[in-house]
């Protein structure tokens, strides 16, 4: 094959494995020689339409096997695959599509009301569609080297405009390799994928490393936590990722106490630090997370906890990634010591080509061969990150820094509280000061002040919030991530 890239997947595993099944939707199961086949079928299609070498696809919808398809078809093609937020509003919709410059849009139908002018429209299931997609011929097998551009995953926009990260074929590769050496997965993993693909961490770390497997993945539309517990029973579920709230979710459901996870050999979590609260609740169940920190422009992995010190380093990102390096630095770009806290910055083959048509942010990303990630963490003795927060969220407070992620974390202790979120207040002495919004769990009753006492005995008097508002659920982001800049402008 000349396709050395992503798009060539379908082919080399239906060749190995034909009658395995790839992806499981509902009541379907499609097999690896049935996704290769109409990977290429919809590839053809694609040509039909013009779509050529360095074009833009785009597809829009919830996680489905047309997701897929759309990818492999994409890419085998040497065109360049732009996977939509399903949850944006049409004229955040119309901007992404504009500033990627795509040329056609595979989307559920209903789903493209606010998109701009395209080439081509293609309903994802619907007759055009199937008609590509149940072709026959051989895949197209254009020369893609793992340099060439394969994806733009657009960041989630939380501050600002979204910026697309550029993702070469062999940055999604490497971080596939680096998930098969630190996950152990086996072609027997039954994938969970409930998180969704729109974002680079349900791509990344679960649905493209199980199927360069040959393993399966279960593709959940939207997460809901009882239909995550009853497919994890159903499917005899070996293998999921979810962000911590996603995890807080299915724990906090009525049926966790009688939920069988004995099938499940491995959590990752990622995307948000973590709370002790949320693991306790995990190692009770005799489950350990494989914590982790990655960034879409990593592709996403770049820190891994190994299972065996979930015990001993509890909270903790880990290490970097096999074939990943991690510093942390000062302003001046240099390692600070142990302890001390500083920015995150990565190198290695699967940090990302720049951010499209940003040639000033992609420099100031990748200023001096490592990409900045913009968090804090510190590093124990043992090489051990642990991450802080964002240095943007940062409180600063009489000249004392405050990490919000800290007080939250203290906050999730108290039995009362579900949700935290804390941003920073004006104050006319300090300067800042921190404020804490908070969602108690059902039928939960607590002050502002019982908060503040339990608070104090844990943080230093400073970063005890000032104010404390309560509310009935916070902002989040497609991959569930609490939008602070919200927050911040209700409160203004």
């Amino acid at each position: 094959m000349r396709d050395e890239g992503l798009g060539s997947w379908p082919s080399r595993r239906a060749r190995m494995t034909p009658d395995r099944i790839a992806l499981v939707h509902g009541d379907q199961e499609v097999s690896y020689a049935r996704l290769a086949a109409r990977s290429a079928g919809l590839a053809h299609g694609l040509r039909s339409l013009g779509v050529r070498r360095g074009d833009r696809v785009a597809y829009l919808g919830p996680n489905h096997p047309a997701y897929l398809e759309t990818l492999f078809a994409t890419a085998s093609l040497g065109a360049v695959f732009v996977p939509v937020n399903s949850r944006l509003a049409p004229p955040e919709l119309a901007y992404v599509l504009d500033d990627a410059g795509v040329s056609v849009l595979v989307h559920v139908e209903g789903m493209a009301a606010g998109a701009p002018a395209l080439r081509e429209r293609l309903v994802a299931g619907g007759p055009r569609y199937e008609e590509f997609a149940s072709g026959t011929g051989e895949p197209p097998d254009e020369p893609v080297g793992l340099g060439d551009p394969c994806l733009i995953m657009y960041t989630s926009g939380s501050t600002g405009r979204p910026k697309g990260a550029v993702l070469s074929h062999g940055n999604l590769t490497w971080n596939c390799v680096n998930v098969l050496v630190e996950s152990d997965l086996t072609g027997d993993e039954v994938a969970l994928v409930a998180a969704p693909l729109f974002h680079t961490a349900a791509l990344g770390m679960t649905c493209l490393p199980t199927l360069l497997k040959g393993a399966t993945a279960v593709l959940m539309e939207s997460f809901d936590p009882a239909a995550a517990l009853e497919l994890i029973a159903r499917h005899r579920v070996t293998l999921l990722f979810g962000v911590p709230a996603m995890y807080d979710a299915m724990a906090a459901h009525p049926d966790w106490a009688s939920a069988d996870l004995s099938s499940v050999r491995t959590l990752l979590c990622g995307g948000a630090p973590v709370p002790p609260s949320t693991i306790r609740r995990y190692l009770d169940r005799g489950l350990a997370f494989v914590q982790g920190y990655g960034l879409t422009e990593a592709a996403p992995g770049v820190l891994v906890l190994d299972p065996a010190a979930a015990h001993t380093k509890a909270g903790s990102a880990g290490v970097p990634s096999f074939f990943t390096d991690v510093r942390v630095v000062d302003p001046a770009g240099e390692p600070v010591s142990p302890g001390e806290r500083g920015e995150i910055v990565v190198r290695g083959p699967n940090v990302m080509l720049g951010y499209w048509h940003r040639p000033a942010a992609t420099d100031q990303a990748l200023a001096g061969g490592w990409l900045h990630s913009g968090d804090v963490a510190t590093v124990d003795g043992d090489g051990h990150f642990t991450v802080v927060d964002r240095i943007k969220d940062m409180i600063i407070s009489g000249g004392e820094n405050i990490y919000p992620a800290e007080v939250e974390a203290a906050a999730c202790e108290h039995p009362a509280v579900e949700l935290c979120a804390v941003i920073g207040a004006p104050d006319p002495k300090w300067g800042e000061v921190p404020r804490a919004v908070v969602v108690t769990r059902p039928g939960a009753g607590l002050t502002a002040d019982e908060l503040r006492a339990h608070l104090r005995e844990r943080l230093a008097g400073y970063k005890v919030p000032k104010y404390v508002e309560f509310r009935d659920q916070l902002p989040r982001t497609g991959s569930g991530k609490i939008r602070k800049a919200e927050l911040r402008a209700l409160y203004r």
